[in-house]
């Protein structure tokens, strides 16, 4: 049977964890100057006046060399759990483990062919 009583941790961690940051916010927008002036409305604060127009375009080939970059690095934290707990697990989990570096194998190779790898 589903019990509410057992989920009172998680009600509480979610109901602060909510209320915290919009307090912060709340907070912050009443503490704050609210002086507006020519140097606070232009591009930059530094006291620099800007050159040139702040609409630069990017290559795509570096978002896609970020995006590789972060798919593959947070992929291998998934085989950390697996090898602090291999020896308990046995080889099923093993053999799934094999398998999932291998589909990641498999999307590197695919990455490099598409050139996705080259920064130039």
């Amino acid at each position: 049977m589903f019990l509410l009583y057992e989920y009172e941790i998680f009600w509480a961690f979610l109901i602060i964890s909510s209320v915290i940051p919009i307090l912060a916010f709340f907070i912050s927008g009443i503490l704050a100057p609210l002086r507006k002036g020519p140097e606070k409305l232009s591009s930059y604060e530094s006291g620099i006046e800007p050159m040139g127009n702040a609409w630069l375009q990017f290559r795509i080939r570096y978002y896609m060399f970020a995006l590789v970059f972060v798919v593959f690095d947070v992929e291998t934290v998934f085989l950390y759990p697996w090898a602090m707990s291999f020896d308990v697990l046995g080889v099923s989990v093993f053999i799934e483990a094999f398998i999932f570096v291998l589909i990641l194998i498999v999307g590197l190779v695919y990455a490099w062919r598409k050139g996705a790898l080259e920064w130039s």
